[in-house]
């Protein structure tokens, strides 16, 4: 097994030789500039590969990175073989990377909360509180100074 610091330093090489392999040597329709290589996960023993991407476009355009993807792994693993110089070329795996997608949710989440902020704040202009600004102060008794009714009938301190 090797150390995990020659392993991440086998992806990123992985990483650049597909994206520069992908942009400049491979002819594909399918892929062109639609694709672009977000990040690349070596196994412990540096036998597989996991190359995560994406897409510009919709579904389609999607589907069609995917065949071409699998079309080109070859030549793509052949140019990593070269490259890498390990005893080993890697498999490589494609797989479309969901950060893309997460992030265009997380945006769709915080728009509708600031919606939600927005009505409370309008529902919430000209309001006035239930029990006063204070709800722990009544009437009267506000008047007296903190400790007036317990102190009745004691003394000062030290006296008997």
């Amino acid at each position: 097994m090797a150390d995990k610091a020659r392993a991440n330093k086998l992806a990123d090489l992985i990483r650049e030789v597909v994206a520069e392999k992908l942009h400049r040597d491979i002819k594909d329709p399918r892929l062109g500039t639609r694709v672009t290589i977000t990040d690349t996960r070596v196994t412990g023993d540096l036998r597989e590969a996991t190359v995560f991407y994406t897409v510009y476009g919709d579904e389609s355009d999607r589907e069609e990175v995917a065949a071409g993807l699998r079309s080109a792994k070859g030549v793509l693993r052949s140019a990593v073989g070269a490259a890498a110089g390990v005893k080993h070329t890697p498999s490589l795996e494609f797989v479309p990377d969901a950060l893309p997608e997460n992030a265009r949710n997380l945006d769709d989440l915080f728009l509708r909360a600031r919606e939600r902020d927005e009505q409370v704040r309008q529902a919430s202009a000209g309001a006035e509180y239930a029990g006063g600004a204070d709800p722990y102060r009544e009437g009267d008794e506000a008047d007296e100074a903190p400790g007036d009714e317990n102190d009745k009938g004691r003394g000062a301190p030290g006296e008997g």
